[in-house]
């Protein structure tokens, strides 16, 4: 693999720069300029991409970790993730990856046929991008997906959903999975704390769920003074219910402090329980919480009759009554998801694995 990997999203403009068309922040790029992402630069007449076949490390995950509780549930993960970020979120709970400028943190080496390969031997269900986001290293994630799909193995997309609309077309068509980040639902809370805005997540979002088969879980981290008021919380939980439906899961995660808010207290777990009870009376089936221990708000109730279906703790499953096909033996409800025949129980294991080395 060479070091550097031409990219498909860019054009020429009049003043001899180039622009990146990955996402909204449309970097213009002289030479040898790199990207808001880090890891987009241009060379030559052309945008490439420094970290193809370079990552930050491989490990295998509970796929409830990503977090995705309907994809799948008990099976196991590989994960991996490069480096950089198109976001700038002060409350990052991943800066060593993502806001690094040092290659030399990506360690491991490897094609997109050895990471299904590994995958593979490894008996996991399916792969996740994840640890930075892949909207800025998606040609090397759509190789793998590629590689991956050839051995009946899944693809799983941890993202900020900030992307334009072509790349993102072309970017999920590979994809079988996704966990968004909403991050907050005010535009004033994306440009503050992350350096972007909220529309093009929502757009993200609309399109995943109304114009794909990609399963579609969110997830927002609750950042104490932030985005945990009654209002906000109300204003998302209702668009989610009304734009995108009440069978979409929604974790509310607890923030720890982290990157540039060393100073912001950790999220108490009452908000956290204020916030689910928030959005299912907005009417949400599916709300679970993360980072924090809550048996209920680890488990998959029956929206209609309220039967346990899925008790977890944390990651792992200490009973499941969910019947093949994933309906509620109880009532006959369908709940929405992708379920083997037989619910794997992975645990809370997190194993590293070594495939190759720079």
């Amino acid at each position: 693999m060479s070091e550097f990997h031409p990219t498909r999203y860019w054009h020429e403009i009049e003043d001899g720069r180039i622009q990146c068309d990955v996402c909204p922040r449309d970097c213009k790029l002289h030479e040898d300029q790199r990207g808001a992402c880090f890891v987009r630069m241009r060379s030559g007449d052309e945008i490439v991409l420094t970290t193809y076949g370079r990552s930050s490390g491989f490990c295998i995950d509970p796929i409830e970790k990503k977090p995705l509780n309907h994809f799948y549930p008990g099976s196991s993960v590989f994960s991996f993730g490069t480096a950089g970020c198109n976001l700038a979120c002060k409350f990052c709970q991943n800066s060593d990856i993502s806001k690094t400028r040092d290659m030399d943190r990506l360690m491991d080496r490897a094609s997109p046929q050895e990471i299904a390969e590994a995958a593979a031997r490894h008996g996991c269900r399916s792969v996740a991008f994840t640890y930075n986001d892949p909207v800025i290293f998606l040609e090397y994630a759509m190789d793998v997906a590629d590689a991956c799909h050839a051995r009946n193995i899944k693809t799983v997309a941890v993202s900020a959903g900030y992307m334009h609309d072509r790349a993102r077309r072309d970017f999920y068509a590979k994809i079988d999975a996704a966990n968004i980040d909403l991050k907050g639902f005010t535009d004033d809370f994306y440009f503050k704390l992350a350096a972007a805005h909220l529309q093009p997540v929502l757009d993200t979002l609309l399109y995943l769920k109304h114009e794909t088969d990609v399963w579609l879980e969110l997830t927002t981290l609750v950042v104490p003074g932030q985005n945990d008021s009654d209002e906000e919380l109300t204003a998302l939980s209702n668009w989610v219910a009304r734009e995108l439906g009440r069978d979409v899961p929604l974790h509310f995660s607890a923030f720890h402090p982290a990157h540039k808010m060393l100073d912001t207290p950790p999220t108490p777990p009452e908000t956290l329980v204020r916030a689910r009870q928030i959005a299912m009376k907005a009417g949400l089936d599916y709300v679970y919480l993360g980072n924090v221990h809550d048996k209920a708000g680890d488990t998959t109730f029956c929206p209609k009759c309220h039967a346990p279906l899925i008790v977890r703790d944390w990651y792992e499953i200490e009973r499941h009554a969910l019947a093949q096909g994933g309906f509620c033996p109880g009532c006959g409800a369908a709940i929405p998801g992708r379920f083997d025949a037989k619910i794997g129980n992975f645990g809370r294991r997190r194993i590293p694995v070594a495939i190759g080395r720079a």
